[in-house]
């Protein structure tokens, strides 16, 4: 048999101990009420005396915010009328918070809205809400402490939330202002490009003229030359040049080409020297073009600094119009120009290739060395005799003479056409 189990005796439990519950919720909730009666009761007097209080806050904005003296002046009616509705939306929220809370929220956004159209500084926008928020506080204790002065102590209960009110109203206000200052700064930057792009395609009116000076910061009457920048296929180098000698330059960025607008100095009236030298990056193609007078002839200085572009080596440097001039005339008439290379050096494609090409470097190193066979030969390390013999020939195959002027200026031309029109060129 198994022994038998005695039944174990449970050890008393200790006796529940009654936890004292606090009484601090009753009476702050007690304390919170006769706040609040305090507060509404001061608010329904402010809200009856508003327009006295709107004349004391604008004396006081006008005294302590000079930002405000000429918005003040300028519209008197309107700024006391904004300030009154602002004044009674907040109080308005001291007595009833959700049901007052939107329209005091869209009063303090259209008020950060317009100051921010009207150039109003944001710090003097919130300065003078925040004398808004301490006048509102400072009629409260005022009112209070002249009907019970007992009751100002419990105001300390509802302070936080008038303030925070505030620094609420603060927060609407400037997201307000930021927003529409940045609509503005995208208007300005936008309108700035259409005059820019105007001005550089030659469809600027006169109209806009005066306009369009201010908004470069640029005269009207001023000199000007146009540089254009590409990155010839090397690279994105474009709007990375810069213009040396601290010309004023206004910068247009275009898809393929950017654009500066140079004013030149009073003392390059009498020719582009004075152009500023620019530079840019590796693989930059910079053209230059040549000087014209005024913001209306900025349109004629763009298409001769495509001119220039066009003359451009593909793999970068900078060419100046006013120094290329005779092949600027073949670049820009291609049509002609094509039509020259052509009549000219069109019978030399009875010659192979490469002796093409020979007969034509010797012609093109011979007339960069002002017409000395010496130097052709230096260069072309060659016997003068052979130059002479090349040139010769080239003579004989195009029925031209070199030493014919009208015939000169052809060849020259012509092989200008050849190197600049040729297919794969920019």
């Amino acid at each position: 048999m198994h022994p038998a189990v005695r039944t174990r005796t449970a050890a008393p439990r200790p006796a529940a101990t009654a936890v004292p519950q606090p009484r601090t919720r009753r009476v702050r909730s007690l304390i919170d009420a006769d706040a609040i009666h305090v507060l509404h009761r001061a608010a329904r007097v402010l809200m009856d005396d508003l327009a006295e209080l709107t004349d004391r806050l604008l004396a006081v904005v006008q005294d302590q915010e000079p930002a405000y003296r000429a918005a003040v002046e300028s519209d008197p009616v309107g700024v006391w009328q904004e300030t009154h509705r602002s004044l009674r939306h907040s109080v308005a929220s001291l007595l009833d918070p959700r049901g007052a809370r939107d329209a005091a929220r869209r009063c303090s956004w259209r008020i950060g809205a317009v100051r921010a159209e009207q150039g109003l500084p944001l710090d003097a926008v919130l300065h003078a809400f925040r004398l808004g928020g301490s006048l509102v506080w400072q009629g409260l204790v005022e009112e209070t402490s002249r009907r019970a002065p007992e009751d100002v102590r419990l105001l300390v209960h509802v302070a936080a939330d008038v303030w925070n009110f505030v620094d609420e109203h603060c927060t609407i206000v400037t997201d307000a202002y930021r927003q529409v200052e940045r609509q503005l700064t995208w208007r300005r930057e936008n309108r700035v490009r259409l005059l820019a792009s105007a001005l550089l395609d030659g469809t600027s009116r006169i109209a806009d003229l005066p306009e369009t000076a201010r908004a470069l910061e640029m005269p009207e009457h001023g000199r000007y030359v146009v540089v254009a920048v590409a990155d010839g296929g090397l690279g994105d180098t474009r709007g990375a040049a810069v213009v040396r000698g601290g010309a004023r330059v206004h910068w247009h960025a275009g898809v393929d080409v950017d654009y500066g607008i140079v004013l030149l100095g009073d003392d390059d009236r009498d020719g582009d020297e004075g152009v500023p030298e620019p530079t840019g990056g590796p693989g930059a193609r910079i053209g230059v073009g040549g000087a014209v007078d005024g913001l209306a002839s900025v349109g004629e200085a763009r298409r001769l600094a495509d001119t220039a572009l066009r003359m451009c080596p593909t793999d970068g440097g900078t060419i100046r119009l006013t120094e290329h001039l005779p092949a600027a005339l073949v670049v820009s008439s291609p049509e002609l120009g094509t039509t020259l290379a052509d009549r000219v050096l069109g019978p030399l494609e009875r010659v192979e290739p490469a002796d093409r090409e020979v007969l034509l470097d010797t012609v093109a190193t011979w007339l960069a060395c002002d017409g000395s066979a010496q130097r052709a030969g230096e260069r072309l390390y060659c016997h003068r005799n052979t130059v002479l013999n090349r040139l010769r020939r080239f003579e004989q195959l195009t029925e031209r003479s070199l030493a014919r002027p009208s015939d000169l200026v052809e060849i020259s031309l012509a092989l200008t056409a050849r190197r600049l029109l040729r297919p794969g060129r920019p």
